[in-house]
């Protein structure tokens, strides 16, 4: 879901951004579930993006080493990446605990280093819908469209 959402924010904003998603725990090709089509749909900011041409991807320590910053939902998720990529795990940090801790006014690698340098906190996590029901994937694109919209914020000003 953040990727669509910070794919529509750097398009509204004119920012250079590339977006690439990847997952933990991913089925390498599958199509994203009806539900989280369906709550990102639930969000009018988002627009039209082709949904349907979403294939998921699990990460890989190239992944990480081509990208400025790594953002996981859940501190599992960013133990999980940091391990695969143990150079760059200063780039790779949990989106929530950004939001909220990174200095601002800064450069990005200086946010990063300084949120990463933090312990992560599992009770930031925005937790994974899986299985449930579609009020939770609506809440979950809430929280994480909230999310994106305060990142891009803090490093765009």
């Amino acid at each position: 879901m953040l990727g669509f959402m910070f794919a529509t924010i750097a398009q509204d904003r004119g920012l250079d951004w590339s977006v690439r998603t990847a997952g933990t725990h991913a089925i390498e090709g599958s199509t994203m579930s009806s539900r989280t089509r369906d709550a990102l749909l639930s969000i009018p900011e988002l627009g039209e993006h082709r949904y349907s041409a979403h294939r998921s991807h699990q990460v890989t320590a190239s992944d990480i080493a081509r990208a400025d910053v790594v953002l996981g939902a859940e501190a599992s998720n960013v133990t999980f990446t940091r391990h695969l990529a143990p150079d760059e795990a200063t780039r790779v940090v949990q989106v929530r605990q950004f939001t909220q801790n990174a200095p601002h006014g800064v450069a990005l690698d200086e946010q990063l280093a300084a949120v990463a340098a933090l312990a992560l906190d599992p009770r930031l996590d925005v937790d994974d819908p899986a299985g449930a029901d579609q009020g939770v994937y609506d809440e979950v694109a809430g929280s994480l469209w909230q999310l994106a919209q305060e990142f891009a914020t803090l490093i765009d000003g």
